[in-house]
């Protein structure tokens, strides 16, 4: 102490500290060795001399950091086709790390709960989902190990249940959680980061989530029937021999579309079908199965409507029996 002292007295010191951190918004990286080392030079007498400090060394400690993004911003339609829902997983920790995704469509306040088909990362990076390109996982099963401030995309695929009405709005959670360790900031978890360096639990608590939105298209279709009686006297009395007209009418409403919508109906007991008579909107059809939408069997009649948009106009179908 007395030599330092009288170097004080007798000259001029100064002190450098050498660093080599790295520039990261995630901060220095994991592992990266922080090293530090005084200096001072003075003046005794006519010599000039420049002494060291021993060098302290540092590891710097994984920060454990997550952020979830919902990418689809406007409500997805989901009805007769699926809706996919597209979300970005960021590491904003200072090492690599991966992430368990789990999909959640049961969210207090959905109009309903859509089943949750698919748990997808973006494999090609092209932010579409490519079926058959992209990779599967099981639902809370672990992501790839992502670098630090390094992104992915993860879809989730989603269908309409059926008790899903038209206009309907839900809500689909996704949910990364550390594969390190999660839980309370500052939490550290000892030797499990990058190089063995202790991890430590940040502002994110290890775990992140995000919510996007679905809306329900849908089409309901309704049937009318109605019956119209023409006996043999000139009357309406429903006696044998009288003639049954049967008219539905197929009513569709809604956003969304029936798709392949198919009407049957089966001839009553005590009747005998009148070939030839199945009428669609006026128009007659053949009883064979053949290039028309209509066909009668033994049983009854079947017609196919094919796609129908709800709000397009009624379509009335109709067909004779006669009674035994």
């Amino acid at each position: 102490m007395r030599r330092i002292n009288n170097l004080l007295a007798t000259g001029t010191v100064a002190f450098a500290l050498t660093a080599a951190p790295s520039a990261w918004a995630a901060g220095t990286i994991a592992g990266t060795l922080i090293q530090n080392t005084a200096s001072a030079t003075f003046s005794s007498g006519t010599s000039t001399t420049t002494i060291e400090s021993n060098t302290v060394s540092v590891k710097v400690d994984q920060l454990i950091g997550v952020a979830v993004t919902a990418l689809t911003t406007a409500p997805a339609t989901v009805g007769t086709a699926d809706a996919v829902l597209v979300y970005q997983v960021t590491n904003t920790g200072n090492g690599s790390d991966a992430f368990d995704l789990t999909g959640a469509p049961n969210v207090a306040g959905n109009g309903f709960n859509a089943t949750l088909r698919t748990v997808a990362i973006d494999t090609n990076g092209n932010g579409t989902y490519d079926p058959g390109v992209d990779t599967v996982i099981t639902n809370g099963a672990a992501s790839q190990a992502i670098a630090p401030d390094a992104s992915i995309k993860v879809f989730l695929v989603t269908a309409a249940p059926p008790a899903a009405t038209d206009a309907q709005t839900s809500q689909v959670r996704l949910t990364a959680v550390s594969t390190i360790g999660s839980g309370t900031p500052g939490t550290v978890f000892a030797g499990k980061g990058t190089s063995g360096v202790d991890a430590v639990v940040g502002a994110s608590g290890g775990t992140a989530n995000a919510l996007a939105g679905l809306i329900s298209s849908l089409a309901t279709v309704t049937l009318t029937k109605s019956a119209t009686i023409s006996d043999p006297y000139g009357g309406t009395n429903p006696v044998p021999g009288a003639m049954v007209l049967y008219s539905i009418l197929v009513h569709a409403t809604g956003s969304g579309t029936a798709n392949s919508l198919a009407v049957t109906d089966a001839f009553p007991a005590g009747t005998t079908y009148q070939p030839g008579t199945i009428m669609l909107a006026g128009s007659p059809l053949s009883d064979a199965a053949d290039s028309d939408a209509g066909a009668a069997s033994a049983s009854g009649i079947t017609v196919q409507l094919g796609n129908v948009a709800g709000g397009s106009p009624d379509k009335t179908i109709s067909f004779k029996v006669k009674i035994n």
